[in-house]
Protein backbone atom coordinates (compact mmCIF):
# COMPACT_ATOMS: atom_id res chain seq x y z
CA UNK A 1 0.00 0.00 0.00
CA UNK A 2 1.71 3.39 -0.85
CA UNK A 3 1.87 6.06 1.42
CA UNK A 4 -1.15 8.31 -0.79
CA UNK A 5 -3.35 5.31 0.08
CA UNK A 6 -2.67 4.89 4.49
CA UNK A 7 -5.12 5.85 6.54
CA UNK A 8 -4.77 9.30 8.44
CA UNK A 9 -4.19 7.51 11.68
CA UNK A 10 -1.52 5.19 10.46
CA UNK A 11 0.42 8.11 8.85
CA UNK A 12 0.35 10.34 12.08
CA UNK A 13 1.14 7.60 14.15
CA UNK A 14 4.94 7.21 12.10
CA UNK A 15 5.24 10.68 12.63
CA UNK A 16 5.09 10.92 16.10
CA UNK A 17 6.88 7.99 16.44
CA UNK A 18 9.95 9.50 14.21
CA UNK A 19 9.22 12.78 16.35
CA UNK A 20 9.53 10.84 19.77
CA UNK A 21 12.96 9.07 18.60
CA UNK A 22 14.18 12.08 17.59
CA UNK A 23 13.63 13.71 20.54
CA UNK A 24 15.13 10.79 22.84
CA UNK A 25 17.95 10.69 20.25
CA UNK A 26 18.03 14.69 20.72
CA UNK A 27 18.01 14.37 24.60
CA UNK A 28 20.55 11.52 24.67
CA UNK A 29 22.99 13.16 22.73
CA UNK A 30 22.42 16.28 25.08
CA UNK A 31 22.84 14.34 28.43
CA UNK A 32 26.04 12.68 26.96
CA UNK A 33 27.37 16.34 26.87
CA UNK A 34 26.09 17.62 30.13
CA UNK A 35 27.93 14.50 31.52
CA UNK A 36 31.44 15.02 28.94
CA UNK A 37 31.31 18.63 30.62
CA UNK A 38 30.73 17.52 34.12
CA UNK A 39 33.85 15.10 33.97
CA UNK A 40 35.75 17.74 32.48
CA UNK A 41 35.17 20.26 35.14
CA UNK A 42 35.13 17.62 37.87
CA UNK A 43 38.20 15.32 37.53
CA UNK A 44 40.78 18.48 36.87
CA UNK A 45 39.20 19.93 40.58
CA UNK A 46 39.72 16.43 41.93
CA UNK A 47 42.71 16.17 41.21
CA UNK A 48 43.93 19.23 42.67
CA UNK A 49 42.58 18.58 45.92
CA UNK A 50 44.38 15.21 45.73
CA UNK A 51 47.62 16.58 44.56
CA UNK A 52 47.05 19.19 47.47
CA UNK A 53 45.88 16.76 50.27
CA UNK A 54 49.27 14.76 49.11
CA UNK A 55 51.87 17.61 49.70
CA UNK A 56 52.99 16.76 53.79
CA UNK A 57 53.01 13.60 52.93
CA UNK A 58 55.17 13.64 50.02
CA UNK A 59 57.28 16.53 52.08
CA UNK A 60 57.40 14.41 55.19
CA UNK A 61 58.84 11.23 52.94
CA UNK A 62 61.31 13.38 51.10
CA UNK A 63 62.34 14.84 54.59
CA UNK A 64 63.13 11.37 55.78
CA UNK A 65 65.63 10.58 53.14
CA UNK A 66 67.44 13.69 53.60
CA UNK A 67 69.97 15.24 56.11
CA UNK A 68 68.70 16.87 59.06
CA UNK A 69 70.22 20.51 57.81
CA UNK A 70 68.58 20.32 54.34
CA UNK A 71 64.86 19.72 55.80
CA UNK A 72 63.95 23.13 56.48
CA UNK A 73 65.92 24.87 53.24
CA UNK A 74 63.97 27.44 50.58
CA UNK A 75 62.85 26.87 48.53
CA UNK A 76 61.86 23.28 49.40
CA UNK A 77 63.78 20.53 48.09
CA UNK A 78 61.06 17.66 46.88
CA UNK A 79 63.72 15.57 45.90
CA UNK A 80 66.62 14.28 48.44
CA UNK A 81 70.09 14.91 47.27
CA UNK A 82 72.14 13.05 48.50
CA UNK A 83 69.65 9.87 49.38
CA UNK A 84 69.70 9.02 53.54
CA UNK A 85 67.87 5.58 53.48
CA UNK A 86 70.34 5.08 56.34
CA UNK A 87 67.86 7.03 58.40
CA UNK A 88 65.55 4.06 58.64
CA UNK A 89 67.77 1.76 60.23
CA UNK A 90 69.29 4.71 62.34
CA UNK A 91 65.85 5.09 63.98
CA UNK A 92 65.88 1.52 65.43
CA UNK A 93 69.35 2.12 66.93
CA UNK A 94 68.35 5.52 68.48
CA UNK A 95 65.31 4.20 70.17
CA UNK A 96 63.67 1.03 71.41
CA UNK A 97 61.07 1.15 68.10
CA UNK A 98 60.11 -2.24 68.51
CA UNK A 99 59.21 -2.67 71.78
CA UNK A 100 57.16 0.80 71.40
CA UNK A 101 55.60 -0.58 68.45
CA UNK A 102 54.92 -3.83 70.11
CA UNK A 103 53.07 -1.91 73.29
CA UNK A 104 51.08 -0.01 70.46
CA UNK A 105 49.95 -3.17 69.34
CA UNK A 106 48.94 -4.40 72.27
CA UNK A 107 46.71 -1.54 73.69
CA UNK A 108 45.20 -0.86 70.22
CA UNK A 109 44.42 -4.63 69.68
CA UNK A 110 42.41 -4.90 73.29
CA UNK A 111 40.93 -1.18 72.67
CA UNK A 112 39.76 -1.87 69.13
CA UNK A 113 38.03 -5.26 70.56
CA UNK A 114 36.40 -3.45 73.61
CA UNK A 115 35.11 -0.45 71.09
CA UNK A 116 33.92 -3.22 69.10
CA UNK A 117 32.25 -5.58 71.52
CA UNK A 118 31.05 -2.81 74.18
CA UNK A 119 29.38 0.04 71.59
CA UNK A 120 27.65 -2.58 69.14
CA UNK A 121 25.76 -4.35 72.20
CA UNK A 122 24.87 -0.93 73.72
CA UNK A 123 23.81 0.37 70.09
CA UNK A 124 21.42 -3.10 70.06
CA UNK A 125 19.87 -1.74 73.07
CA UNK A 126 19.03 1.49 71.91
CA UNK A 127 17.91 0.69 68.45
CA UNK A 128 15.96 -2.97 68.79
CA UNK A 129 15.38 -3.08 72.55
CA UNK A 130 12.17 -1.22 74.19
CA UNK A 131 12.30 0.24 77.75
CA UNK A 132 11.41 3.32 79.67
CA UNK A 133 13.66 6.21 79.08
CA UNK A 134 15.63 4.96 76.17
CA UNK A 135 15.25 8.15 74.27
CA UNK A 136 16.06 10.20 76.86
CA UNK A 137 19.00 8.31 78.06
CA UNK A 138 19.87 8.00 74.43
CA UNK A 139 19.83 12.13 74.47
CA UNK A 140 22.23 12.18 77.41
CA UNK A 141 24.74 10.13 75.86
CA UNK A 142 24.73 11.88 72.29
CA UNK A 143 25.20 15.37 74.96
CA UNK A 144 28.47 13.81 76.53
CA UNK A 145 30.28 14.19 72.77
CA UNK A 146 29.52 17.75 72.72
CA UNK A 147 31.95 17.54 76.40
CA UNK A 148 35.36 18.54 75.64
CA UNK A 149 37.76 15.74 76.60
CA UNK A 150 39.68 18.27 78.93
CA UNK A 151 37.16 19.21 81.06
CA UNK A 152 37.29 15.51 82.46
CA UNK A 153 40.34 14.96 82.01
CA UNK A 154 41.17 15.51 85.65
CA UNK A 155 38.27 13.80 87.60
CA UNK A 156 39.91 10.69 85.30
CA UNK A 157 43.32 10.87 86.35
CA UNK A 158 42.33 11.34 89.97
CA UNK A 159 40.19 8.20 89.50
CA UNK A 160 42.88 6.30 88.06
CA UNK A 161 44.77 7.10 90.58
CA UNK A 162 42.63 5.95 93.54
CA UNK A 163 42.63 2.95 91.73
CA UNK A 164 46.16 2.34 91.26
CA UNK A 165 46.52 2.61 87.57
CA UNK A 166 48.99 5.41 86.92
CA UNK A 167 51.67 4.19 84.61
CA UNK A 168 50.18 0.65 83.80
CA UNK A 169 48.13 -0.09 80.41
CA UNK A 170 44.26 -0.35 82.08
CA UNK A 171 43.43 3.67 81.52
CA UNK A 172 44.45 2.99 77.62
CA UNK A 173 42.03 -0.14 77.43
CA UNK A 174 39.68 -0.57 80.11
CA UNK A 175 37.40 2.14 79.86
CA UNK A 176 37.00 1.32 75.92
CA UNK A 177 35.58 -2.17 77.51
CA UNK A 178 32.98 -0.13 79.58
CA UNK A 179 30.56 1.07 76.25
CA UNK A 180 32.81 1.52 73.32
CA UNK A 181 32.16 6.22 73.20
CA UNK A 182 29.04 7.48 72.31
CA UNK A 183 30.22 8.50 68.79
CA UNK A 184 30.84 4.51 68.07
CA UNK A 185 27.21 4.09 69.49
CA UNK A 186 25.30 6.48 67.48
CA UNK A 187 27.27 5.17 64.33
CA UNK A 188 25.89 1.69 65.18
CA UNK A 189 22.39 2.68 66.44
CA UNK A 190 21.93 4.49 63.21
CA UNK A 191 22.95 1.59 60.86
CA UNK A 192 21.18 -0.83 63.08
CA UNK A 193 17.81 0.86 62.86
CA UNK A 194 17.63 0.65 59.11
CA UNK A 195 17.75 -3.34 59.46
CA UNK A 196 14.18 -4.77 59.06
CA UNK A 197 12.59 -5.49 62.67
CA UNK A 198 11.42 -8.64 60.92
CA UNK A 199 14.71 -10.07 61.48
CA UNK A 200 14.25 -10.53 65.19
CA UNK A 201 10.43 -12.01 64.76
CA UNK A 202 11.88 -14.44 62.68
CA UNK A 203 15.08 -15.03 64.87
CA UNK A 204 12.34 -15.01 67.74
CA UNK A 205 9.69 -17.53 66.38
CA UNK A 206 12.46 -19.65 65.49
CA UNK A 207 13.61 -19.54 69.60
CA UNK A 208 16.24 -17.21 69.34
CA UNK A 209 17.32 -14.98 72.96
CA UNK A 210 17.27 -11.51 72.35
CA UNK A 211 21.18 -12.43 72.80
CA UNK A 212 20.75 -14.78 70.06
CA UNK A 213 19.33 -11.67 68.04
CA UNK A 214 22.73 -9.63 68.55
CA UNK A 215 25.39 -12.48 67.81
CA UNK A 216 23.18 -14.44 64.84
CA UNK A 217 20.91 -11.86 62.81
CA UNK A 218 22.38 -8.28 63.86
CA UNK A 219 26.30 -8.55 63.89
CA UNK A 220 26.51 -10.81 60.72
CA UNK A 221 24.45 -7.47 58.58
CA UNK A 222 26.66 -5.02 60.27
CA UNK A 223 29.84 -5.73 58.51
CA UNK A 224 30.16 -2.41 56.90
CA UNK A 225 29.41 -0.46 60.35
CA UNK A 226 31.67 -2.38 61.99
CA UNK A 227 34.44 -1.68 59.72
CA UNK A 228 33.65 1.87 60.51
CA UNK A 229 34.31 1.19 63.90
CA UNK A 230 37.42 -0.92 63.51
CA UNK A 231 39.18 1.81 61.25
CA UNK A 232 38.36 4.81 63.05
CA UNK A 233 39.01 2.88 66.47
CA UNK A 234 42.11 1.81 64.94
CA UNK A 235 43.54 5.37 63.93
CA UNK A 236 42.71 6.91 67.10
CA UNK A 237 44.19 4.05 69.34
CA UNK A 238 47.04 3.95 66.96
CA UNK A 239 47.63 7.61 66.89
CA UNK A 240 46.80 8.34 70.43
CA UNK A 241 49.56 10.90 71.75
CA UNK A 242 47.71 12.22 74.61
CA UNK A 243 46.07 9.55 76.75
CA UNK A 244 49.60 7.78 77.25
CA UNK A 245 51.36 11.18 77.93
CA UNK A 246 49.16 11.48 80.36
CA UNK A 247 49.27 7.89 82.15
CA UNK A 248 52.66 6.59 80.98
CA UNK A 249 55.67 7.48 83.08
CA UNK A 250 58.06 4.31 82.58
CA UNK A 251 59.58 5.13 78.76
CA UNK A 252 59.49 0.78 78.29
CA UNK A 253 55.83 1.15 78.15
CA UNK A 254 55.87 4.17 75.34
CA UNK A 255 53.12 3.82 72.91
CA UNK A 256 54.70 4.74 69.06
CA UNK A 257 53.13 8.37 68.78
CA UNK A 258 54.47 8.95 72.36
CA UNK A 259 58.15 6.87 71.77
CA UNK A 260 58.74 8.99 68.60
CA UNK A 261 58.61 12.18 70.34
CA UNK A 262 61.92 11.53 71.94
CA UNK A 263 63.70 12.63 68.96
CA UNK A 264 63.02 16.09 70.08
CA UNK A 265 65.34 17.57 72.62
CA UNK A 266 65.58 20.62 74.48
CA UNK A 267 68.75 21.40 72.31
CA UNK A 268 68.43 19.66 69.11
CA UNK A 269 66.04 17.70 67.10
CA UNK A 270 67.02 15.09 64.99
CA UNK A 271 64.55 15.74 62.07
CA UNK A 272 65.60 13.57 59.82
CA UNK A 273 65.29 10.07 61.90
CA UNK A 274 61.43 11.93 63.59
CA UNK A 275 60.38 12.02 59.99
CA UNK A 276 61.47 8.52 59.35
CA UNK A 277 59.95 7.40 62.00
CA UNK A 278 56.82 9.18 61.42
CA UNK A 279 56.67 7.48 57.76
CA UNK A 280 56.90 4.26 60.26
CA UNK A 281 54.69 5.03 62.21
CA UNK A 282 52.19 6.48 59.17
CA UNK A 283 52.25 2.91 57.15
CA UNK A 284 50.07 0.24 59.47
CA UNK A 285 47.32 3.21 59.22
CA UNK A 286 47.78 3.73 55.19
CA UNK A 287 47.73 0.21 55.11
CA UNK A 288 44.84 -0.74 56.89
CA UNK A 289 42.99 1.69 55.11
CA UNK A 290 43.84 0.46 51.83
CA UNK A 291 42.70 -2.90 52.75
CA UNK A 292 39.50 -2.31 54.85
CA UNK A 293 38.78 0.59 51.79
CA UNK A 294 35.35 -1.34 50.34
CA UNK A 295 34.06 -2.18 54.09
CA UNK A 296 34.65 1.81 55.04
CA UNK A 297 32.77 3.21 52.34
CA UNK A 298 29.88 1.07 52.41
CA UNK A 299 29.38 1.78 56.40
CA UNK A 300 29.24 5.41 55.65
CA UNK A 301 27.07 5.16 52.77
CA UNK A 302 24.64 3.26 54.60
CA UNK A 303 25.18 4.41 58.13
CA UNK A 304 21.89 6.75 58.92
CA UNK A 305 19.93 5.78 56.07
CA UNK A 306 16.85 4.00 57.01
CA UNK A 307 14.90 2.33 54.34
Amino acid sequence: MSNTHRPAHVTGGRKFELRAASASSHWLASKRRRDLLQKLIIYPVLLAGACVMMIPLVWLLSSSLKDSGRIFIFPPEWVPNPWRPENYPAVLEAIPFVRFAWNTVFVTALALLGQLISSSLVAFGFARLRFPGRDLLFLVLLATIMIPYQVTLIPTFILFRILGWLDTYAPLIVPYWLGGGAFFIFLLRQFYMRLPLDLDDAGRIDGASTFGIYRHIILPQSRPALGVVAVFSFLNHWNDFFNPLIFLSTTEKYTLALGINLFRGYQVTQWHLLMAASVMVSLPCILLYALAQRYFIQGIVFTGVKQ
